[in-house]
């Protein structure tokens, strides 16, 4: 017997994507990826980026075939939910016979504004934030930070903002202690706290009259209102995110990683709309869900519990002729598969220890499939049925795709989980597929322009040939 054979045979080689990849076409799409994040700072940016590309392409809204009374073969149409959450579909075949959809999030870990967030303290205006996401405190000390968002006024008046993101806008900074005078101890939770992350907005006075009380925030507010005619009121009803003020660049003297705010999740959601756009769906319909508050649970009526693209998909099947929306929906569901496309963590050399190198995606081997997420006992799992792991397998190996295992850690360390189990609960298939990362959740995230590739390549033969 010869044993090189019987191990080629039964042993799974893992294959780094440099090796069967061309790095052109790889450096190529990574451009473009770099300029969609860079943009999308916000869930709201990442859909308004999202849209005008399917707009570009030939995809047209809900409406436009609902006054139409019908659609094809080969339509594209989308569905805009609330500014924050998506629904990209493209149209082959009837949609009882379910659709291949891939599911992603636009939002990312952050600092939100408080709804009355400026304060004055010593002669300094700051602002008062609420992190938002699984976020370590001290990351978000002594950067460059920017801030995005809308304002609504009393009138009903919308305001965008965005300052920090031109180069000649200010900046925003949170700072830190000194280490000559920094002698805390602890727990590294208990010794950064959320109600210390104060974003510094100014230290100039409107006048130095003593009788001015706070004059440093009024000045601050008058620079507001100069700006955008607003009154500290209108916080109350404003989405005013902070967010890093670093833009993509290449890592490594090969290139090879991207440093980013906000891969987790929208790397994954670039590449699902890149590839539902390219996609030529053979058996069945394809579509993507880029949805909102993943971080933070995937309430709401912009997260993945809403299910708002079951009411898309209800308006679709009357235009197809279905005479029974309730039951073609039932068969929509039961019959669809998704991949939940969310980043998992790749095997990181500096701490080996929270790592089951047997089962770690490492970086530039491809999307990663992980069977199951949740924390320790599987806990808040969809754990896929191993059928539809195989049929996805089946379908990577046909079709060239790198691909690779992955999990969040070892069973103990921690976990995670993604938005698969609240698609699972309606019927559908799921698997969860995506890019490993080094620093999941930090302000400037690494991934590898190789996983970044493959994933779209993955996702489009999916959407295709599934």
């Amino acid at each position: 017997m010869d044993l090189k054979e019987l191990k080629e045979k039964l042993v799974r080689k893992n294959v780094s994507v440099w090796e069967k990849r061309d790095r052109n076409i790889i450096d190529d799409y990574s451009k473009g990826y770099k300029k969609f994040i860079d943009f999308s700072k916000t869930e709201r940016r990442a859909v308004e980026y999202s849209v005008k590309i399917l707009e570009e392409k030939g995809f047209k809204p809900l409406d436009y075939y609902l006054n139409l009374g019908k659609i094809e073969d080969g339509d594209g149409v989308y569905y805009v939910n609330n500014h924050k959450s998506l629904f990209a579909l493209k149209v082959k075949g009837n949609l009882t016979n379910g659709i291949n959809l891939v599911g992603a999030h636009v939002d990312a870990p952050r600092l939100d504004l408080k709804p009355e967030p400026i304060i004055e303290d010593t002669g300094i205006a700051m602002a008062k934030t609420h992190y938002y996401g699984g976020v370590k405190k001290y990351q978000w000390l002594n950067i460059p930070l920017e801030l995005h968002g809308v304002i609504i006024k009393s009138d009903g008046t919308k305001i965008d903002v965005a300052i920090g993101d031109n180069e000649d806008d200010p900046v925003f900074v949170i700072s830190d202690l000194l280490p000559h005078l920094d002698r805390r101890t602890g727990d590294v939770k208990e010794v950064f706290t959320g109600e210390s992350l104060n974003l510094l907005l100014g230290t100039i006075s409107i006048s130095y009259d003593e009788e001015i009380k706070d004059s440093v925030k009024l000045n601050i507010l008058n620079i507001l209102h100069e700006k955008y005619g607003i009154v500290e009121e209108d916080f109350i009803s404003a989405e005013l995110e902070v967010v890093p003020s670093l833009p993509a660049r290449d890592v490594g003297l090969d290139r090879s990683l991207i440093a980013a705010y906000g891969h987790d999740d929208r790397i994954c959601s670039y590449t699902a709309l890149t590839a539902l756009i390219e996609s030529e769906p053979e058996f069945r319909s394809a579509a993507i869900i880029l949805t909102d508050k993943e971080e933070t649970g995937s309430d709401g009526n912009t997260g993945a519990k809403h299910h708002f693209w079951i009411y898309v998909v209800k308006k679709l099947l009357k235009l197809q002729g279905c005479t029974n929306i309730e039951l073609g929906i039932d068969d929509v569901l039961i019959n669809s598969t998704l991949l939940s496309a969310d980043v998992t963590a790749a095997f990181d050399p500096n701490f080996k220890e929270v790592h089951d190198p047997a089962n770690a995606p490492k970086l530039g081997y491809g999307i990663a499939i992980a069977k199951y997420t949740g924390a320790r006992g599987k806990a808040g799992t969809n754990d896929a049925n191993a059928e539809v792991v195989g049929k996805l397998r089946k379908v990577f190996n046909e079709n060239g795709v790198i691909w690779q295992t992955g999990e969040l850690g070892k069973v103990d360390q921690g976990g995670g989980g993604t938005i698969a189990k609240f698609f699972a609960e309606k019927g559908l298939s799921v698997v969860d597929a995506g890019v490993p990362l080094f620093g999941m959740h930090s302000p400037y995230e690494l991934a590898s322009k190789g996983d970044l590739y493959e994933t779209y390549y993955a996702y489009k033969v999916f959407l295709n040939k599934y």
